[in-house]
C-alpha cells in the first residue's frame, strides 16, 4: 500500500538533491544577486546610446553572457528550492526576492537587442564576425527585428517579467500548497492520495477497485480547483495572444513557433498524423490490456497498466544506478562518469513529500551540474524516467562545455531528443540481457507504456487540445473551465474511439501539467522522440559512427535550428517519413507483444 507523504524536513538527506553545488548558502546565492543588479546597472551606464560600432557592441555583449550566467544560477538556486516544497513560505520569499532583481536587472538592459539591431547592417555583420561567444546572438537579432518594440517599450515589458510568470506560479502553488487530498477507502481499507501518489503509483496499481477508487476521488479533489486552475491558464495564452498581437505576428501560433525556428507545417503534423495513424495502433493495445486484466471494459483510468506486472521487476536506488550506467554505456565512459556522478553527488531529488513538484525535470545551469527531479518509487518505470532525465543532463553537460551560454538555448521542438533517446537506448540494452520471452515482452511493452505512451500519447493529447484552445483565444475568444474540459474529452474520445470509455474525471486531465505554461511545449515531446527513434535505429544498425554523430549532435547546443541538428544526425524532418516510421515502429512494437502474449497462452 502507498504510505503517506511526509513533510520535506522528514526526508532523508541522501534522498534529496544538494544545491550546495550551485551556493555554498543562502548568502552566498545574495552576493551573487547583488552582483547582477550591479551589473545591470553598469551595463545601461557604460553602453547605452553608445552600441554604434562592432567593438562596444561585443564589449556590452560580453557583459551581457556574464549577466545572465549569474542570472542563471540565482534563479536556478531559488526555483529549485521552491519545486520541492511549495509549502515552504521562506523558500517562496527567497524566489520572489530573486525574481524581482532579475526582472529589474532584465528591465534595465533591455536597450540591447532593439539598439543593436538598430544599426547599419554593416556594423552588425563587422560584430558578427568580431564576436566569440555571440555571433548567433546578433544573428538572432536580425531574424527578431521585425517583432522587436521601441526602447522603451521593451524595458516596461521586461520590468513586468514576474507578473508575465504569475499565471505559472499560482497554478503551482494552488496545485501543489493548497489542494489537500482526502485519504479514500475500498472494501473498509484506508488509502492515502497525493499528486505524486496518484499520478506515479495509483494510476499503474493492478487492483482494479484500488485503482479506479483513486482515480474517481482524485478528480473530485482537482474538480473543486478547476475554475481557479481555469483562470489562470486563459491570462497566460492572454499575454501570449497580446504579446503576438503587439509584436507584429500574423497570429498566435507563429509567435510561438518563432523562437522554436520551426514552421507551423512542423508543428501541425504532429498533431495531424499521431491522431490519424498513431490512433489505430493504441487502440488495438489497449484492447490487449482488457484483455490481459479481464476488465469488464477499459476506461481511461485503465491505461497506465502494465502488460504484466507480475514481472515488472522492484528496483532499489543502488539497482537504478546500475541499469543506468551499463545501459547508458554505449554513449561512452565519460557519459558513464557522469552518470555516477549524478548518483555519488547528490544531482537527484528523489524524494516523495508534501508539496513536491510532480513528474520529473532535469535543470542545468550553466556551470553546474544538472539537477533532477522525480519521486522515486522503486519501480523499473523510474529508471527509464531516470534516463530520460539524464539525457538532458548528458545533453546540457556537453553543449554548455562546448558553447557560450548564448548557444545553449536548444530548440523546444528538439530539447526532449536526448532525453527520449536515452529511453530507446536503455530499452535496446535490456532486450540483449535475456532471450527469455517473457522478458522480452516485458521490455518490448516497458516501450509502449513508458516511453511511447507518455510522449505519443499523453503529451500528444495535451497538445492537440492546446491547439484547439490557441484557435479560439486567437480568434478573439474566450474559455472557460466548462470549454477546456469539453475540449479536452473530445480530443480523447476522438483519438480512442470506441476502444476506451472516457470516464468522468478524463476530462479534468488539462489541470494536471505544468506545460500548458510554457507556449507550444507539449507537442515536442513526439517530435523529439521522432528524431530520437530514427537515431537510435540508427545506432542498433550502424554502431560506433552513428553514437559520434549524436555526440557532435549533443555538443552543438543552439548553433543549429531543429532541421539542421537533426541533419547532424542523418534525420531529414522536413519531411513527415522520420514520423511516419515511427509510428510504423510503435505499431510493430505492440504487434509483436499481441504476438508473444498469445505464445505464451495469456
Amino acid at each position: 500500500m502507498a504510505e503517506k507523504l511526509v513533510k520535506r524536513s522528514e526526508v532523508p538527506v541522501e534522498l534529496t538533491w544538494d544545491r550546495s553545488l550551485i551556493y555554498k548558502t543562502d548568502d552566498d546565492m545574495r552576493k551573487d544577486r547583488d552582483k547582477a543588479k550591479a551589473l545591470a546597472d553598469k551595463i545601461l551606464n557604460d553602453y547605452k546610446g553608445k552600441l554604434n560600432n562592432a567593438d562596444t557592441i561585443n564589449a556590452c555583449l560580453n557583459d551581457f553572457m556574464e549577466l545572465i550566467r549569474l542570472i542563471t544560477l540565482v534563479s536556478n538556486y531559488n526555483s529549485l528550492g521552491v519545486s520541492v516544497d511549495y509549502t515552504d513560505g521562506k523558500l517562496q520569499q527567497e524566489d520572489n526576492a530573486a525574481n524581482m532583481v532579475i526582472s529589474e536587472a532584465m528591465s534595465k538592459i533591455s536597450f540591447i537587442p532593439v539598439e543593436i539591431s538598430s544599426q547599419d547592417p554593416k556594423v552588425i555583420d563587422e560584430a558578427i564576425n568580431k564576436a566569440t561567444g555571440a555571433k548567433n546572438y546578433l544573428k538572432d537579432l536580425l531574424r527578431e527585428k521585425p517583432h522587436m518594440l521601441s526602447a522603451e517599450v521593451e524595458r516596461v515589458l521586461a520590468a513586468f517579467g514576474p507578473v508575465m510568470g504569475a499565471s505559472y506560479t499560482g497554478y503551482e502553488t494552488t496545485k501543489m500548497a493548497d489542494i489537500q487530498f482526502p485519504d479514500f477507502e475500498v472494501d473498509g481499507k484506508t488509502y492515502p492520495l497525493g499528486y505524486s501518489l496518484f499520478e506515479d503509483h495509483y494510476e499503474y496499481v493492478t487492483d482494479t477497485k484500488v485503482r479506479r477508487a483513486a482515480f474517481d476521488a482524485f478528480s473530485k479533489k482537482i474538480a473543486e480547483y478547476q475554475n481557479t486552475t481555469a483562470t489562470y491558464y486563459q491570462t497566460n495564452i492572454l499575454k501570449d495572444k497580446i504579446n503576438s498581437s503587439l509584436r507584429g505576428y500574423k497570429d498566435v501560433f507563429e509567435y510561438l513557433l518563432f523562437n522554436q525556428k520551426v514552421t507551423r507545417e512542423m508543428y501541425d503534423r504532429q498533431m495531424d498524423t499521431i491522431m490519424a495513424k498513431l490512433a489505430p495502433h493504441m487502440r488495438k493495445y489497449a484492447k490487449l490490456l482488457q484483455r490481459i486484466h479481464k476488465l469488464d471494459k477499459m476506461t481511461f483510468a485503465d491505461l497506465k497498466l502494465a502488460v504484466d506486472p507480475t514481472y515488472t521487476p522492484s528496483v532499489d536506488l543502488k539497482g537504478a544506478k546500475e541499469y543506468c550506467m551499463k545501459g547508458l554505456s554505449i554513449l561512452g565512459d565519460d557519459y558513464v562518469d557522469m552518470v555516477r556522478e549524478a548518483f555519488d553527488n547528490r544531482w537527484i531529488d528523489f524524494a516523495q513529500n508534501i508539496g513536491k513538484s510532480t513528474g520529473g525535470f532535469c535543470a542545468s545551469p550553466y556551470g553546474k551540474n544538472s539537477f533532477i527531479l522525480l519521486s522515486y518509487h522503486g519501480e523499473m518505470s523510474d529508471v527509464f524516467t531516470l534516463a530520460h532525465e539524464l539525457g538532458h543532463a548528458g545533453h546540457f553537460r556537453a553543449c554548455n562545455n562546448a558553447q557560450s551560454i548564448f548557444d545553449t538555448e536548444v530548440s523546444t521542438y528538439f530539447v526532449e531528443a536526448p532525453s527520449t533517446m536515452n529511453e530507446l537506448i536503455m530499452a535496446n540494452y535490456l532486450k540483449t540481457t535475456s532471450g527469455d520471452k517473457r522478458f522480452k515482452r516485458w521490455v518490448l511493452s516497458s516501450q509502449i507504456q513508458n516511453t511511447y505512451f507518455h510522449n505519443f500519447v499523453t503529451h500528444f493529447m495535451e497538445a492537440y487540445y492546446q491547439r484547439e484552445v490557441y484557435k479560439i483565444i486567437d480568434a478573439g475568444g474566450s474559455v472557460q473551465a466548462d470549454t477546456l474540459s469539453e475540449i479536452f474529452r473530445n480530443s480523447l474520445e476522438k483519438f480512442w474511439g470506441d476502444a476506451v470509455e472516457i470516464n468522468d474525471g478524463a476530462e479534468l486531465t488539462w489541470m494536471r501539467q505544468p506545460h500548458y505554461y510554457m507556449g507550444l511545449y507539449s507537442y515536442t515531446y513526439s517530435a523529439g522522440l521522432t528524431v530520437a527513434t530514427a537515431v537510435a535505429r540508427r545506432i542498433e544498425k550502424e554502431g560506433a559512427p552513428a553514437v559520434e554523430d549524436w555526440k557532435n549532435v549533443l555538443r552543438a547546443g543552439s548553433t543549429l535550428d531543429p532541421v539542421g541538428l537533426a541533419a547532424l544526425a542523418k534525420v531529414d524532418i522536413t519531411t513527415d517519413k522520420p514520423l511516419n516510421d515511427a509510428i510504423d515502429y510503435i505499431g510493430g512494437i505492440i504487434d509483436e507483444i499481441i504476438a508473444l502474449t498469445d505464445e505464451l497462452g495469456e
